[in-house]
């Protein structure tokens, strides 16, 4: 990336036209200063609980309210393409030594289960269901009597 901004192109140069191969750039934007524009792809990033709403923007349901309306801002910025980036997890940055500490990413619960549909989930690195001839694809049996006999037995 040659060109960085952090604000829409009317606040640090011309409106932006169709790029030459050297005059391509990435806009990249906050929710409050994306309003009144519009972009051909669009990717808003963690929208997950703790960020879309805000942890601080939970307080009351006025609150709760206008961290709704920002969502709906940034998601309809999108002429083409819209993608909404939940992660699965967060890594937490004082990692322990052995270990990798994170904590898991629940959702926006403004896009509910039943707006799931409308989605495609894209999983980054693919999965790819695992298949290995003879078994069947129903869940592993564990016996967990045995294991426990056999921690006691010498």
């Amino acid at each position: 990336m040659t060109e960085l901004t952090l604000d829409p192109p009317d606040a640090t140069s011309d409106q932006s036209g169709v790029p030459s191969r050297d005059e391509d750039y990435l806009i990249l934007s906050t929710i409050h200063s994306s309003k009144g524009q519009e972009w051909k792809s669009v990717h808003v990033l963690n929208v997950v609980d703790g960020c879309i709403p805000s942890d601080t923007g939970t307080g009351s349901t006025h609150e709760l309210e206008e961290e709704r309306r920002l969502l709906y801002v940034a998601m309809t910025r999108a002429k083409d393409e819209l993608h909404v980036i939940t992660p699965q997890r967060f890594y937490v940055t004082q990692q322990s030594q052995y270990g990798d500490r994170h904590i898991y990413a629940q959702r926006s619960r403004f896009i509910p289960r039943s707006m799931s549909v409308l989605f495609d989930d894209v999983l980054w690195p693919a999965v790819k269901p695992a298949h290995i001839e003879g078994l069947s694809p129903g869940p592993a049996r564990i016996d967990i009597g045995a294991q426990m006999r056999g921690m006691w037995q010498k």
